[in-house]
């Protein structure tokens, strides 16, 4: 959530012009550096000067701060339970004055389109940040730091020679960390929106989100106390709708007060203050590395998280705690700013992610406008992916059966388990067993190890098992072991294992994807070198344009007119084929690279005929073959389409783009998207993280009115409960969950508690439905804490009985 930690507070030296980077002087140090200088005086600076004095009263800190000492701004930090009981541990001085100005409370609510929906149980806590600073100046005296005010700190170069270390906590724009700019090798990204930090002379009694839709666009507002009389309200906007306010042309008493004029039913008609407020665009700082010689970087030099996740001053106090204490548990000063920087880098890549989902959210929120109320509310708590379903409703059980509710869960149901329905097929709950390819075929025949992966992970629960890509040609394998639809026998084949199934397995249901390799043929298996051609037995290959798909591919010959219509019928042959061996939905792969994804990326497609060109025109072959498959599909059964909704590449396929194939296919008749991304081209540069590909179906889902179905590291029943609920997606594919736990869903059901029709065990397995029990647990615990050598003796005794 919010804190007046960030961009908005400058600190430490600053200038515009980039200083000379000379090497750093590092000297021969001593295990606990002697003399340490600190740039910034915001709350990661003083607290590192406090807590390096505290651990070393011998110890020389000085820190320069530009402004004076009763600077501020912003107005109010929020601070969690976690970095709290950090800072209680590594000094209980600065804990103690920072308990008693604490405001603490629980709820959030959410205001949209008149309707106030609350949520309680999240537990926050905040002070001004002018408090703060002066308990951290406070503590900074009383250890003998000394504060060097309204002065800028000298060039770095000198601070590395005359000091032996030297951290950089002089924020966002720190000229410490341009100074060394090679080294250090900051990525800066400027983001969508514009923001204001505001402040009302009253108190919000809960953490308030409201939304205004103006005739110029959407704003929102977010605001939390810090004060009994005293609140943060932070104003923001897509920077076209700022302009067309006119904001662009306001100063700053003028933005104020039309600030609290379009949210005047939040702050009941009373007035905004300001504090040389500014609007601003955010901007993420990523480092790639935080250390140069004796110079460390800290806080918003190192690294910046979004407001609405409340992260810039717990960050930048986490990253004092872990500095101090990598100096005290490591022998060198370079021992220890590695461990620092290693220790510290997983929690703000993670951290990051979560921020940049969250900003990404506030930027896209008109797309969100029209959904359900309590389904509104729930995808705002849940933007960041670090409040769940399930955690949501350990907090507030009440709030969330509602939206459990609206979603249409039948009591006692999680909205996994919900039944989905397309056409005449109705899926008995959300969960997808992912195409995953098996390179196990001979000539194409799915055989044994077919039947049995199959086989086993329909009768582990899930709603819909996907086939691997099964190819409509023996031209279009991507490997010898690829599976096909292109003979009879093949056919055949895939019927036995439908019909296991659909007997065995019954309410699951069983779908084929097809799909023609295009220029990613001819290679070897995945586990002897995943796209590397084979070394001998290669057959040609066949693509939109000429292009080899890596440096070592095979060049592929360009589809004529004519090759095109026999790939059509090749298609439309293999979904004949599909319907006959029963199965229940069909899937058309237009994603990954494959031939009919190589006509709709611009990175692969450079025809200049009528298949090439316009996005109009690289659709038109992957539509023909929809209509030519949907043609011969029995009517009754749905067809999906998997689509790669970015390339990963600059110059690939844009946002804008991927919306707009969903509702092409849509149009066509595609009952669902299946969106994946990437894999088109071998020079991608994917993003990963969890659930990372989730915000493409979402804006899919959400701006083409499409059902879609999410995929991509997708790995927990918490986040499938979370996405479905937040209106993200419909259903959820997964892949390698389903290697590990072929029993993924009923396991999922099990442990929520949940036996109904979503998940319904096989009698013969139904005995294993609960978890085994591993051990004992019911021992007691312990009630007593005892001292000194009497314990050791104690506990010695107990663990002798």
């Amino acid at each position: 959530m919010p804190s007046a930690q960030g961009t908005e507070a400058p600190s430490g030296a600053r200038g515009t012009a980039r200083a000379t980077a000379t090497t750093p002087h590092s000297p021969a140090t001593p295990r606990h550096p002697l003399r340490a200088a600190i740039v910034g005086g915001g709350p990661g600076g003083l607290h590192t000067a406090a807590l390096l004095k505290r651990l070393a009263p011998d110890r020389q800190v000085t820190v320069w701060e530009r402004n004076a000492p009763d600077d501020t701004f912003g107005f109010g930090v929020v601070l969690s339970d976690e970095t709290l009981g950090g800072i209680e541990h590594a000094d209980p001085v600065v804990y103690a004055a920072l308990r008693q100005d604490f405001v603490r409370w629980d709820d959030i609510d959410i205001v949209h389109r008149t309707t106030r929906h609350t949520s309680t149980g999240h537990g926050f806590a905040a002070l001004g940040r002018r408090r703060l600073l002066e308990i951290l100046h406070d503590r900074c005296r009383a250890l003998g730091v000394e504060l060097r005010f309204r002065t800028e700190a000298p060039h770095p170069d000198r601070l590395a020679r005359e000091y032996d270390l030297v951290v950089a906590a002089d924020g966002v724009h720190s000229t410490t960390r341009e100074a060394y700019r090679d080294t250090f090798r900051p990525h800066l990204t400027v983001h969508r929106c514009r923001y204001i930090w505001l402040a009302a002379d009253f108190a919000f009694d809960a953490f308030r989100f409201d939304i205004a839709e103006t005739e110029h666009g959407v704003m929102q507002l977010h605001g939390y106390p810090y004060a009994p009389d005293a609140s943060t309200v932070v104003v923001e906007m897509r920077e076209d709708v700022w302009r067309a306010v006119g904001f662009d042309g306001l100063d700053e008493s003028e933005s104020t007060a039309r600030c609290a004029e379009i949210f005047a039913d939040a702050l009941g008609g009373r007035p905004l203050r300001s504090n040389k407020s500014a609007w601003t665009a955010f901007r993420t700082v990523v480092n790639e590395r935080w250390s140069h010689g004796n110079v460390v970087l800290l806080g918003d030099a190192a690294h910046t998280a979004h407001f609405s996740i409340g992260s810039g001053t717990k960050l930048a106090v986490e990253d004092a705690l872990a500095l101090a204490a990598c100096l005290e548990e490591q022998p060198t000063l370079e021992a220890a700013l590695t461990a620092y920087e290693a220790e510290r880098r997983p929690v703000v890549a993670s951290t990051q992610r979560a921020a940049k989902a969250s900003l990404e959210w506030f930027e896209d929120l008109p797309r969100y406008l029209d959904q359900p109320p309590r389904r509104f509310a729930f995808n705002l708590l849940t933007r960041s992916r670090r409040v769940t379903h399930g955690n949501l409703r350990l907090r507030d059980a009440r709030f969330t059966e509602s939206v459990e509710r609206e979603f249409g869960c039948p009591p006692g149901t999680p909205p996994m388990f919900t039944p989905f329905r397309m056409r005449g097929l109705t899926l008995r709950n959300r969960v997808v067993v992912s195409p995953m390819d098996m390179y196990s075929a001979t000539d194409g025949i799915p055989g044994d190890f077919h039947l049995v992966h199959l086989g086993a992970r329909a009768l582990g629960g899930a709603g819909l098992v996907m086939t691997e890509m099964v190819c409509v040609s023996e031209e279009g394998r991507i490997t010898p072991g690829c599976a096909g639809l292109y003979t009879g026998t093949q056919g055949e084949a895939w019927r036995r294992i439908t019909d296991f199934v659909h007997e065995r397995a019954p309410g699951t249901a069983i779908g084929v994807q097809l799909g023609h390799s295009g220029r990613k043929g001819s290679t070897r298996l995945m586990w002897e070198g995943m796209d590397e051609p084979l070394p001998e037995g290669n057959w040609p290959l066949v693509a939109p344009s000429p292009l080899p798909y890596g440096p070592g591919s095979q060049t592929p010959r360009e589809l004529s007119r004519a090759r095109l219509t026999d790939i059509r019928t090749q298609f439309a042959a293999a979904a004949t084929r599909a319907a006959r061996a029963g199965f229940d939905l069909l899937e058309l792969h237009c994603a990954h690279g494959y031939l009919l994804s190589g006509f709709l990326s611009p990175l692969t497609n450079h025809r200049t005929d009528a298949y090439g060109g316009s996005l109009e025109k690289r659709l038109r072959f992957p539509l023909e073959v929809f209509d030519a498959v949907r043609d011969v599909w029995p009517w009754e059964r749905p067809m999906t389409v998997r689509i790669s909704a970015t390339d990963w590449a600059e110059g690939g396929t844009s946002g804008e783009e991927a919306v707009a194939i969903a509702r092409a296919f849509a149009a066509h008749g595609a009952d669902a998207v299946d969106v994946s991304t990437g894999q088109v081209v071998a020079d991608e540069r994917p993003e990963f993280g969890r659930s990372y590909q989730t915000p493409y179906a979402d804006r899919i889902r959400n701006e083409a009115g499409v059902p879609v179905i999410a995929v991509g590291a997708i790995s927990s029943w918490d986040d499938v409960n979370s996405l479905l609920l937040a209106g993200r997606t419909d259903l959820c594919a997964l892949a390698r969950p389903h290697l590990y736990d072929p029993h993924w869903t009923l396991h999922a059901a099990a442990e929520q508690g949940y036996e109904g029709p979503g998940a319904v065990w096989p009698a013969q397995y139904r005995a294993g439905s609960r978890r085994p029990v591993t051990g004992r647990t019911d021992a007691p615990k312990p009630r007593l804490t005892l001292h000194g050598r009497r314990q050791d003796v104690a506990s010695d005794a107990v663990s002798d009985v």
